[in-house]
C-alpha cells in the first residue's frame, strides 16, 4: 500500500467517509487494533494495491485499523 497525501483532510472526509455525518478534525477516536486515542485530523489514507482510498488509523502501518475501527469516545 502506498500512503496518500490529502491536503483538505474535512474535504476528503465529507466526500469518502463511509458512515452519515463525517466528524470534525478535531473529534476524538479510539482504534480499536492499538487502544490508540487521537484526533481524527491525524488519519492518514493508503491506497491498496486494487485502487481503493483507505482512511486508516493515524499509527498505520503499524497499525491495521481503519476508519470502521474507530469509535467516539464518551
Amino acid at each position: 500500500m502506498k500512503e496518500l497525501a490529502i491536503e483538505d483532510k474535512q474535504k476528503f472526509l465529507q466526500e469518502n467517509y463511509p458512515f452519515e455525518d463525517p466528524p470534525n478534525l478535531t473529534d476524538k477516536r479510539r482504534c480499536i487494533h492499538c487502544d490508540t486515542v487521537f484526533y481524527v485530523g491525524d488519519f492518514k489514507v493508503f491506497k491498496d494495491n486494487t485502487g481503493n482510498e483507505l482512511i486508516c488509523c493515524p499509527k498505520a502501518p503499524d497499525c491495521n485499523g481503519t476508519v470502521i475501527d474507530w469509535f467516539r469516545l464518551l
